[in-house]
């Protein structure tokens, strides 16, 4: 699924709200552990494009892909914004921001950056499946 949504707090929202859809239609329950995971995850990467990728005039673009050989869902989320100021900050007890990177980090198996023509791409991966105790619904 891929989608361009426009640069501000409503198309975060929207991200967020069509990757639940996206995954609740492919067969992972809307309020299941992997639907969960994957819309925080959207929620965060959209967040920051609109927050620090922002070009006025300009979208961001939301690309979620299974990848069934290696049991997998990867989330991308582009801007056009070509820095790669992307760091984990050390937010203080109280902060209210500074966190976004280190949630992605914690939830997903792995996560990157890469440069574009136009702009970034910072992606996350998740499993699909995997032992018990996992963030599988299947």
């Amino acid at each position: 699924m891929t989608q361009r949504l426009s640069a501000t707090p409503r198309g975060a929202r929207l991200a967020r709200r069509l990757t639940g859809t996206a995954l609740d239609n492919w067969g992972y329950a809307y309020d299941g552990p992997l639907n969960n995971t994957a819309q925080l995850l959207v929620s965060e990467l959209a967040t920051n494009a609109v927050t620090h990728g922002r070009v006025p005039g300009r979208d961001f673009e939301l690309r979620l892909t299974l990848l069934p050989q290696e049991d997998t869902l990867r989330i991308e989320v582009s801007d056009t914004r070509g820095e790669r100021q992307l760091q984990m900050l050390r937010a203080a007890f109280g902060d209210e921001h500074g966190r976004g990177l280190t949630v992605v980090d914690a939830l997903s198996r792995t996560w990157g950056v890469r440069e574009r023509v136009v702009g970034k791409t910072v992606w996350a991966e998740i499993p699909l499946a995997g032992p018990p105790g996992t963030i599988s619904d299947r």
